[in-house]
């Protein structure tokens, strides 16, 4: 991965921003405006810690939608907004990034919704170079899990400033105070308490605003699919209410506030503390304490550092970065979309842009804001913001867009593989629409593939970081291009990168296969870490070099 940056010296808090407006008067003021305005995060969590439940929650909260998707009971579940697949709707998990804008409280958010499986690290990773803040989702029940905290990492390397989430206290569960020392012991992160439950693990009555001292009581709705009405009371009236168990939370959170676990906004964007909220995403109780805090402590968009050691301020002529490229969203529109974040100025429907990676103009007609597979034409966007390029064919994930003084900011790494496949079409005949569907998940970055010359295009090499990853190829590859394909295991474990002077000796060794990528990258596909620690062992003038895991 790269270096990490120091997530102070590039946020942009609203007074920052206010005062650099004296020293940048060419920048107009909505555009200083619209920054201040803007909240750009993502959600992370281990699978089935209810992720999507919680974006959908949120985007009923902003009333983007009158309902959720998400509602009890298998007869009558509904698939989420975020999740258009029909793997994700058949499975019931996040296995591509979507992006989701609406308004609230005068501010404009941009959601990304990341993928849930583990399998799908190296597109969430992805993600998480477009946002300036994430909410950290924990299962009340499982603590925190190890994708969790292989997220958390990420975050924590990129700066990245974490709202932690306490979700399903609708049902039983740990203590409340257990689970917070787990997170100060487990990844250094000092929780600071803002929205207490009142009640155990399972008996969600309420939740106590800590700076307040006020009871906020929860009424449920049928199913959670409507706003869950909410009625607030002083501490007096709370304590007459709740008896004991509103006393038992006004103790408890009063003793971390003493201890020194309290919000301080310089120590939460320096990646020290982190807010803590309680809630049950599918009852929708605590999700619009969760929005209140994202527009009171995530930053606004604030520079990113370029290639050439600088940053790009958000005042800057126009700037952005392609972190997502995906096709299939919806069967009436086939499609390519290149979602990029803007990074800096004003970006205007049909402007020409330059393409950094090639240095060609790119124009820029067709742009959308998404919600889900819902598309709306955008006719200007600002720093933070997302939009989708239609049918950029140019564009993958990493790539830069800029007008005027050039720019270009630091690719985003490709993850190491550890499972390989050979891929082949079933027909013959379809061989054409099998090449283009191979072109078409190579671009996106939904696998990484791999060819050589003995083995030749009908066959190329699906290097991936998890299994599931082929599974997408497959199910896309039917429903997209009509193309029956099958997987062959090929047995490799580990991947290294290696050069053209080190590729015909490593041929010839037993266990080990060069590649080229489609990046023009040769990578030496290694049989087990005991053949590669002999290779390296017996021929170290040979070039064999870790790539970044995903683990990283």
């Amino acid at each position: 991965m790269p270096s990490p940056v120091p997530r102070k010296a590039l946020v942009s808090t609203p007074s920052d921003l206010s005062s650099s407006a004296e020293t940048t008067p060419a920048a107009p003021k909505n555009l200083r405006h619209e920054v201040n305005r803007r909240r750009t995060f993502a959600v992370i969590s281990h699978p089935d810690a209810g992720k999507s439940t919680l974006t959908e929650a949120l985007a009923l909260h902003a009333r983007k939608i009158s309902e959720a998707g998400a509602i009890h009971g298998k007869a009558g579940r509904k698939s989420t907004v975020s999740d258009w697949m029909e793997m994700e709707k058949a499975r019931g998990i996040s296995v591509s990034s979507t992006a989701l804008q609406f308004e609230y409280d005068d501010h404009t958010i941009n959601l990304v919704d990341t993928p849930g499986h583990a399998d799908f690290s190296e597109d969430t990773y992805r993600v998480l170079t477009a946002v300036d803040a994430a909410v950290m989702l924990i299962d009340a029940a499982k603590g925190l899990e190890p994708q969790t905290l292989k997220l958390f990492q990420v975050c924590r390397h990129r700066g990245i400033p974490v709202i932690t989430v306490i979700n399903k206290w609708d049902r039983p569960g740990r203590t409340p105070l257990e689970l917070l020392d787990e997170i100060d012991e487990r990844i250094g992160l000092t929780p600071t308490p803002m929205f207490w439950p009142v009640g155990i693990a399972g008996d969600f009555r309420g939740l106590l605003d800590v700076a307040k001292h006020e009871y906020i009581h929860f009424t449920r709705t049928a199913g959670g699919a409507t706003i869950a009405p909410e009625e607030y009371l002083d501490a007096d009236a709370a304590a007459a209410r709740e008896g004991d168990e509103w006393t038992t939370a006004l103790e408890e959170s009063e003793l971390l506030v003493e201890s020194g676990q309290h919000h301080d906004v310089d120590a939460f964007l320096a990646g020290r503390t982190s807010p803590v909220i309680f809630a049950s995403a599918m009852l929708n109780f605590g999700v619009h304490q969760i929005l209140d805090a994202l527009v009171s402590f995530a930053p606004a968009p604030g520079p990113r550092p370029d290639v050439a050691g600088g940053a790009r301020d958000v005042t800057d002529p126009f700037s952005a970065v392609v972190f997502k490229v995906q096709a299939g969203m919806d069967t009436a529109h086939r499609d390519r979309l290149a979602f990029m974040r803007v990074v800096s100025g004003v970006f205007e429907r049909g402007m020409v842009v330059t393409h950094a990676q090639t240095g060609k103009p790119f124009a820029t007609k067709y742009a959308l804001t998404v919600f889900g597979r819902e598309r709306t034409t955008v006719e200007n966007a600002y720093p933070g913001d997302v939009v989708g390029l239609v049918n950029a064919t140019a564009l993958a994930p990493g790539h830069t867009l800029y007008a005027e003084r050039k720019v270009e900011f630091p690719p985003i790494p490709s993850f190491a593989p550890e499972h390989f496949s050979i891929l082949r079409a079933e027909s013959a005949a379809k061989y054409k629409q099998f090449r283009r569907a191979v072109d078409q998940m190579d671009s996106e970055g939904v696998v990484q593939i791999l060819r050589n010359d003995l083995r030749g295009d009908a066959s190329p090499v699906l290097a991936a970081v998890g299994p599931m990853q082929f599974e997408v190829v497959a199910a896309r590859m039917k429903s997209e291009f009509g193309v029956e394909a099958r997987m062959e295991p090929l047995g490799y474990s580990l991947a290294r990168r290696t050069d053209a002077e080190s590729a015909d000796e490593l041929n010839r060794q037993r266990g080990i296969e060069v590649f080229t990528r489609s990046d023009g990258v040769l990578l030496a596909l290694v049989s087990d870490k005991w053949r590669l620690q002999y290779i390296e062992k017996e021929l170290p003038h040979l070039t064999l070099e870790p790539l970044v895991a995903a683990a990283d």
